[in-house]
C-alpha cells in the first residue's frame, strides 16, 4: 500500500516545477534529462545515461552500467545495478542497493532504510542512516559511516575511510534496542579514521582486520569468519 506525503510538500514540488505526474509503474525513464514522479516508481534501463530521477512515492531502479545524475525518493527503495554510475542516492522510508562494481560519487543517505553496499562498489562520500542494517561486502567507502539504531557488517576486504560513528539517540523513545547496534568489522576489513560510539553498542572485531582508534566502547575480538552469537 503506498504512503502520501502531505498536501503542503506536494504543493511545493509543484510550485518549484519540478514534478511531472506519473501514476505508472516502474515506467522507464525518457533520455530527455531529469524524471520527476509523484506516485510511482521509475526504472533506468541498462547502458542508459539519464539526468536527475526522483519520486515521492515509489521505488527507483538503475539498471546496470546505467549512469544517473542523482536518484531521489521520499517513500521507496532504490536499486543500483552492476557498474551503474549515480552522483547521489537518497531515500526517507526505503533501503538503498548497490550492485557489484557501481559508484556513487557523492553521498548515500536514508533515514529508515537498509543499505547493502556489494562486491568492489564505490562511494566517494558517506554513507548514513537512522534506522537500518548497513551491510558491505568488498566494498570501499572514503567518507564514513553514519548511524543511529542500525547494525554494521563489515565483510570481504571492504575498507571505510573517514571511520565509523554511531551517534546517540535524540530521545530515548527512540532507542528501542537496549543493547545498542551489532556491528562486525569481519577479516579482510579494514577502517581508517576513529572509530567513535556516543551509545551502546557491541563491537566485534577480527583478529585478520585493521581498525583505527575506538572511543566509546571495547571490542570484542575474534578469530575466524563469524563473531560469538
Amino acid at each position: 500500500m503506498k504512503r502520501f506525503v502531505p498536501i503542503a510538500m506536494l504543493a511545493l514540488l509543484f510550485a518549484a516545477g519540478c514534478v511531472n505526474a506519473s501514476n505508472d509503474e516502474d515506467a522507464d525513464a525518457p533520455a530527455n534529462g531529469a524524471t520527476h514522479s509523484v506516485n510511482g516508481s521509475i526504472r533506468v534501463p541498462a547502458g542508459a545515461q539519464r539526468g536527475d530521477v526522483s519520486t515521492v512515492n515509489g521505488s527507483i531502479r538503475v539498471d546496470d552500467a546505467a549512469t544517473v545524475s542523482a536518484a531521489h525518493t521520499v517513500n521507496g527503495d532504490i536499486r543500483v545495478g552492476a557498474h551503474a554510475t549515480v552522483e547521489s542516492l537518497k531515500t526517507v522510508n526505503g533501503s538503498i542497493t548497490l550492485g557489484a562494481g557501481s559508484r556513487v560519487n557523492e553521498a548515500i543517505t536514508s533515514v529508515n532504510g537498509s543499505l547493502t553496499l556489494r562486491d568492489d562498489s564505490q562511494v566517494t562520500g558517506s554513507v548514513s542512516n537512522v534506522n537500518g542494517s548497513i551491510a558491505l561486502t568488498a566494498a570501499h567507502v572514503a567518507g564514513g559511516l553514519q548511524t543511529v539504531n542500525g547494525d554494521i557488517s563489515l565483510r570481504g576486504n571492504s575498507h571505510i575511510e573517514g571511520g565509523i560513528l554511531v551517534r546517540k539517540p535524540a530521545s530515548r523513545w527512540f532507542d528501542w534496542e537496549t543493547s545498542g547496534p551489532r556491528i562486525v568489522i569481519g577479516p579482510g576489513a579494514s577502517v581508517d579514521g576513529n572509530l567513535h560510539f556516543e551509545r551502546e553498542v557491541r563491537l566485534y572485531v577480527s583478529d585478520q582486520a585493521k581498525v583505527g582508534p575506538i572511543t566509546g566502547t571495547t571490542p570484542i575480538r575474534f578469530s575466524g569468519e563469524n563473531p560469538p552469537g
